[in-house]
Formats: C-alpha cells, sequence, structure tokens
C-alpha cells in the first residue's frame, strides 16, 4: 500500500514538473518579443556566420540573422501553428465522432467511407500529397494536417461512444425524454475528454514533426519565416563548416516533441486509456 502510496505521489511530481516545463515553453514561444532586442528578418553580411558572444548568444547565421532570436521566436510559428492545427482538428473531429456513433445509420456509413479512405495511407503521405496540391505555404500546410488528423479524433470518438450509447443510464436517459443533445452533453462528452487529451498530446509531436519536416522540403513556411524545419533547411548547406546551425533547430524540435510524448504517458496513466490511442 505505502508502495502504491509512493507511486502516486512520485507520478503527481513528474506531471507538475512536466507542466511546468510546458508552461515555460508556451510562455517563452509567446512573449519571446518582449525580451528580444535584434530583427530575426534583418540581414547583415557583415556579421554572417559569427560564433557564440555576448551580443549573439548563439552566433548568426549564413544571412547575418541572430539564431537566438529565430530561435525563439521560430517557437511561435513551430509550437503555435501546430496547437492551432491540433485545435481545429479535434474541433471538427469530436462532434462529427459524437453525431456518428451517437445516430449510426447512413451519417455513420458515410463517416466511415471517409475515415477508410484517409486511414488507407500514412498521414504523412497524405499531409505531403494535399499540400503539394494546394502549393506551398505555412497556411495550406495546416489545412492540409487538418485534413488529415480530425479522421482519428473522430474515430476515437465515434468507438467511445457506440461502446457507452448501449448502457443503461443512457437508456435511462432516453425513456424520461432527454433529447439527443442533451444525452450526447452530459453523460458522453464526460467520458471523451480523457480519451481525446491523451490522443491530443501525443498528437502534437506527430504535428510539430510533420510542420518542421514539410517546412524542411519547401512545402510549409518559407523564407524568411524563423520557422524551425525551415532553419534546418536554410543551415543544410553549412553542416560541414557550422553544424550548430543545424543542431540548434533541431535540439528545439527533438525536446518538444519529447515533452509531449512524456505528457501524452502521463495523462494516459492518470485517466487509465488503454495503449490503443497511440494507434
Amino acid at each position: 500500500m505505502e508502495l502504491v502510496i509512493k507511486k502516486k505521489s512520485n507520478r503527481r511530481w513528474g506531471m507538475t514538473v512536466l507542466c511546468m516545463v510546458m508552461a515555460t515553453v508556451l510562455a517563452a514561444a509567446a512573449y519571446a518579443f518582449l525580451i528580444l532586442k535584434h530583427d530575426p528578418a534583418l540581414v547583415n553580411l557583415g556579421e554572417r556566420l559569427w560564433p557564440a558572444s555576448l551580443e549573439h548568444p548563439l552566433g548568426t547565421d549564413h544571412l547575418g540573422r541572430d539564431v537566438l532570436t529565430r530561435l525563439l521566436l521560430g517557437a511561435q510559428l513551430t509550437v503555435g501553428y501546430g496547437l492551432l492545427s491540433l485545435f481545429a482538428a479535434v474541433i471538427i473531429g469530436v462532434p462529427f465522432g459524437v453525431i456518428a456513433g451517437f445516430k449510426g445509420g447512413l451519417i455513420d456509413r458515410i463517416y466511415m467511407r471517409i475515415a477508410d479512405a484517409f486511414l488507407s495511407f500514412p498521414d504523412t503521405i497524405v499531409a505531403i500529397v494535399l499540400s503539394g496540391l494546394l502549393g506551398p505555404g505555412i497556411e495550406n500546410l495546416l489545412l492540409a494536417i487538418v485534413l488529415v488528423k480530425w479522421v482519428n479524433y473522430a474515430r476515437l470518438v465515434r468507438s467511445t461512444v457506440i461502446t457507452e450509447r448501449g448502457k443503461d443510464y443512457v437508456t435511462a436517459a432516453k425513456i424520461n425524454g432527454l433529447r439527443s443533445f442533451a444525452i450526447m452533453r452530459k453523460h458522453l462528452f464526460p467520458h471523451l475528454i480523457g480519451n481525446v487529451l491523451v490522443l491530443a498530446s501525443l498528437d502534437l509531436g506527430k504535428i510539430i514533426l510533420l510542420i518542421s519536416s514539410l517546412s524542411y522540403i519547401g512545402l510549409g513556411a518559407q523564407p524568411p519565416a524563423p520557422e524551425w524545419g525551415a532553419m534546418l533547411n536554410d543551415a543544410r548547406p553549412y553542416f560541414q563548416s557550422h553544424m550548430l546551425l543545424m543542431i540548434y533547430p533541431g535540439l528545439a524540435i527533438v525536446f518538444v516533441v519529447l515533452l509531449s510524448n512524456i505528457l501524452g504517458d502521463y495523462l494516459r496513466d492518470a485517466f487509465d486509456v488503454k495503449k490503443e490511442v497511440e494507434s
């Protein structure tokens, strides 16, 4: 018993520390412009490829732009766009999944056909194809990510609703004359929160990787935007002589993705969600 209590206490402390780290990262991304003194887009060829100094703590890139400034502002783009596309996917997918699972019939069959079409290919392949068709640009990339990711939330929610709608408390609510919308809002949504939060936290890392990788190949953020994937692409020709220019944004991507995955593991344990959520 004492061991179980100790494990729960350690998990609680770990969750607290992780939330503090995530909050610090988000705050640094949101308010970086208040402490930065360099223009992230200002080209100064006289200071190109400078090493780290007091003026430029992480040095400058091939166009003389401050790397630290671009790295911090890049968090606004990479993490911010990741959260924005994730929020849009959840807003679209959750109501669609609830309606399809609760109503069934034609709506459910239409959803299944759409879901089968999207899920028959890996997310990355579908996002690349959609981004290529829509054209390069961060707006088109975010639209492609939303079109890919909403299906996962609709499928997860649909399966949960189908499991819950046959239980006695839903039947009792129907007998008492409660309308369908009220049943979904009062009785079904509380059962979905844990699953959706876990999947969203795990998906955030995947979306950030997707944004960075597609920006790296030119389908996402366009120059001079300081997006981490675009920074990797800009620094690629200088990897042998100035490898830190690629290491800095690469470490930033790894750090944020690792945090989101750890957060997902903690949330999965907290809500007692099964491993199938990751699939």
